[in-house]
């Protein structure tokens, strides 16, 4: 796309000023709130509890985690999730998963597709990340979107990406792993309760934060 230059005559003759992007605008994310964790075993978004808006006030939410950071090595980070009026965190899910990696020391790197965290008519958590080192310097970062959760109508879409650095299978090295995974919540109920953990020890440290984006 050509650049736009302005001179002074051309700002002079301006009738109109582009509209701002605000937090009122179509498409602006508006934080709605940020957990963070301390030796947590459970990241938890319900609905209507300590200020969470997780229903038709949006049409799209997206939570973003930022350095989450195990206290045992090598688990898996997830998420799941809680249809209104239902009882734990168990929910059908359908969906598919790929990788990129590569190693520190450059020995070896690979784009595959991920058959062990692709999901087929499952209630266990999403896998978000797997093997992720517990180093003092190791995290996972990343974001996930959910679209629709209030329908009433329709399956609950996601898609999510995550960056982390995981111990190869021998832990002697460390490796850059970049998951891309997306799939569906099988329920046609509305979706209110968002829960992360990791399937072995506590959210040692690290934020998530919650999103909802406008459409009007």
């Amino acid at each position: 796309m050509a650049l736009v230059k302005y001179n002074d005559r051309s700002l002079r003759n301006l009738s109109t000023t582009p509209a701002a992007v605000t937090g009122n605008s179509p498409g602006a994310l508006v934080h709605i709130k940020t957990l963070t964790a301390s030796s947590s075993a459970t990241l938890s978004f319900v609905d209507g509890a300590s200020s969470v808006v997780l229903d038709n006030t949006y049409p799209i939410y997206k939570f973003e985690f930022i350095n989450i950071h195990p206290s045992a090595d090598k688990p898996e980070f997830q998420i799941q999730f809680n249809a209104a009026g239902g009882s734990g965190f168990n929910e059908t899910i359908t969906s598919t998963s790929f990788l990129a990696l590569h190693y520190e020391d450059a020995s070896a790197a690979q784009v595959a597709y991920e058959t062990a965290h692709d999901l087929a008519q499952a209630t266990s958590g999403q896998n978000l990340v797997a093997n992720l080192s517990n180093d003092n310097d190791s995290s996972v970062t990343g974001e996930l979107t959910l679209f629709n959760p209030s329908s009433t109508t329709f399956v609950k879409h996601f898609m999510g990406k995550t960056n982390g650095m995981e111990h190869d299978s021998g832990q002697s090295k460390k490796i850059s792993v970049s998951y891309q995974m997306a799939g569906y919540i099988n329920t046609t109920s509305a979706i209110d309760e968002v829960q992360f953990k990791f399937n072995s020890g506590n959210i040692d440290s690290g934020t998530i934060k919650l999103y909802g984006i406008k459409d009007a």
